[in-house]
């Protein structure tokens, strides 16, 4: 029997990139927030682009406590739907037209977050990863964690616990 070929490398790199962008373009709040992604093999880095609107308090100035969970929440949901797609993209399982034409798939939907403030988001850009601890068919664990200007002092981290999306047969 013989095995089928795999496919090229740049259109594996494009099927990737076509979802993650997919993924972030679909939602409205990651769009006012100005969160973009970036992406080395199948991990993310979430980055939160300075603005003057996130500035909550600005006689420190510091970027709002709303801000920073709306970051590790969007950073932890994306994180963890991508880490649950990344074998039906690898392949090539999803339709590339129904992706381009707006119809995402299901986002897991969040049960609990906790974030732990551990010290002000000063006025610059901000960067996040998320950790997936758990993922089974319907419930999920994320760590996820929040820097700025070094990978190692965090200014914020968060868990969260979240409901699957059912996974189409």
């Amino acid at each position: 029997m013989a095995r089928k070929r795999p496919d090229p490398v740049q259109v594996v790199k494009q099927r990737r990139d076509a979802t993650l962008s997919a993924l972030v373009h679909g939602v409205p709040y990651i769009q006012f927030l100005g969160i973009e992604f970036e992406r080395r093999g199948d991990e993310l880095t979430a980055i939160l682009p300075f603005d003057d609107k996130l500035i909550g308090n600005p006689m420190l100035p510091a970027i709002h406590g709303g801000v920073t969970a709306g970051f590790l929440e969007t950073t932890a949901v994306i994180g963890l739907a991508w880490s649950v797609l990344w074998d039906d993209v690898e392949s090539g399982r999803i339709d590339m037209d129904e992706l381009t034409s707006g119809k995402l798939p299901r986002l897991p939907k969040t049960i609990d977050f906790t974030v732990d403030y551990l010290r002000s988001g000063l006025p610059r850009d901000a960067y996040a990863r998320a950790r997936v601890n758990r993922s089974g068919r319907r419930y999920a664990s994320v760590h996820v964690e929040a820097w700025q200007d070094q990978r190692s002092v965090l200014f914020a981290q968060a868990t969260g616990h979240f409901l699957m999306p059912q996974r189409e047969s």
